[in-house]
């Protein structure tokens, strides 16, 4: 008798198990209809022929050594070949070198015939209403009824010799040659020839009027994507100690890595100070990242933990973008009851399955739904593996993750079928509304 009702509860556990595989039909077709706003991007601008668009991440990772894509990352997963049949309606089941051909010809048509309109083209497409564009600079073609800018500011914490930092690894001497320049560039842009000779100058004459014409020219958030440079670890700084780093070394020398470090993590805690004042979020990449030599114990959300209980940055959001991708997602949970963190899915929307990605975001929605934001981290990419495609992908993958992981609450009692609407709608639109005040703005 034992033996039987514990081989009936197996079973019963089994297909309980299995109809959450699957989402419930009824919310899988709410969660279709929802206009999506995508929290962390890289879209291309438009392009003429032969130009080249550099500007769509500070950190790029195509000139990297590269390394081998995952399974769901790879060209034969078939969410491509659905991909291509819904955005350019192809025709056939098979990937052969003709059809692929003129799969490549149907796309380059209808760029040509939408102008300077593709970007948004594409995005109606996507399900997305609004599309935030991590890049250096805004272009053609990203207009701001559909896309918003967040510009980098990890260049702003480098301010002296780098040389011995990019010497670490080949993968951080491109990323530091790349820091360099853009700290260049935003000197240009702000009229400073000079590095200023002391930390306050700098700061009054660099960053904070960076940040502000960020601000200006239209940036709903800033972000850092300091885990490829360093360790996330900004603990607390004095001022006295990351002036005196400064003032030594501005005009020439290399600081101790030590002291350095102490000058970064004075200049991030004043950053974070200054976007809360200026009422932009701060967007941090933690998890995975691309390359061969990225340092993944330094990315770990858990680091900023003394950065986000500190006092004086309450004022300030923190958007811990990709839900610490790989192995720290389950720490996100635990830091979004801080009352300034949230997170979103971009990355592992298109470096996990739907199931997986159904399992973070179930573990996410019961501690709290109201912190949580979609993203796609869509990307340039080439030929038939462009960003439409990714971008096609991610949103798949979302959204079907997003219907088992509530299918899988309604099944064990947790909420109601109206309550999973409510919640769907949250994480793919209406937190990123509340949170950037999106309202107000359209």
């Amino acid at each position: 008798m034992t033996k039987c009702f514990v081989g009936i509860a197996i079973l019963l556990g089994t297909a309980a198990f299995a109809r959450a595989q699957s989402p419930d039909p009824a919310l899988m077709s709410e969660i279709r209809k929802i206009r999506a706003i995508d929290n962390h991007s890289h879209p291309p601008r438009v392009v003429a022929d032969g130009e080249r668009d550099d500007e769509f991440d500070a950190l790029p990772c195509d000139p990297l050594q590269p390394t081998d894509p995952n399974t769901i990352t790879r060209p034969e997963n078939p969410q491509y070949l659905a991909a291509w049949k819904a955005l350019w309606g192809y025709a056939y089941d098979d990937r052969s070198d003709a059809h692929v051909k003129e799969l490549v010809a149907t796309k380059n048509k209808i760029r040509q015939e939408q102008g300077d309109n593709y970007p948004a083209w594409v995005l109606d497409r996507l399900g997305i209403d609004i599309e935030f564009a991590n890049r250096v600079a805004m272009g053609r073609g990203l207009d701001a009824a559909h896309y918003r800018w967040v510009p980098f500011d990890d260049a702003l914490l480098f301010p002296l010799s780098n040389e011995a930092l990019a010497a670490e690894t080949p993968d951080r001497k491109f990323f530091f040659g790349r820091e360099n320049m853009l700290l260049t560039r935003y000197r240009r842009e702000l009229g400073v020839a000079a590095m200023p000779a002391t930390l306050a100058e700098y700061v009054s004459r660099v960053v904070t009027p960076e940040l502000e014409r960020q601000k200006k020219d239209g940036a709903v958030a800033v972000k850092f994507e300091a885990a490829y440079l360093r360790s996330l670890d900004f603990e607390p700084a004095s001022e006295h100690d990351a002036a005196a780093t400064y003032a030594k070394f501005v005009r020439g020398g290399a600081p101790a890595k030590e002291e350095y470090t102490r000058l970064q993590d004075y200049l991030f805690r004043y950053i974070a100070a200054e976007a809360g004042r200026l009422g932009l979020p701060v967007h941090i990449h933690t998890g995975a990242g691309c390359g061969g030599y990225f340092y993944l114990q330094g990315s770990n959300p858990i680091l900023l933990e003394s950065v986000l209980n500190d006092q004086r940055l309450r004022k300030t959001t923190f958007v811990l973008l990709h839900g610490g991708a790989g192995p720290f997602s389950r720490e996100i949970s635990f830091l979004l009851m801080k009352p300034n963190v949230y997170t979103d899915l971009s990355e592992q929307t298109w470096l996990e399955s739907p199931h997986r990605l159904a399992e973070v975001l179930r573990d996410w929605i019961e501690w709290y739904p109201e912190k949580i934001l979609f993203g796609t981290d869509l990307y340039p990419g080439s030929g038939a593996y462009d960003w439409e495609e990714v971008g096609w992908q991610t949103s798949q993958t979302a959204r079907q993750a997003l219907g088992i992981a509530l299918t899988g609450m309604l099944l064990d009692g947790e909420i109601t079928l109206p309550r999973a609407n409510e919640i769907a709608r949250m994480v793919l639109r209406e937190n990123a509304v509340k949170l950037y005040h999106l309202a107000e703005q359209r």
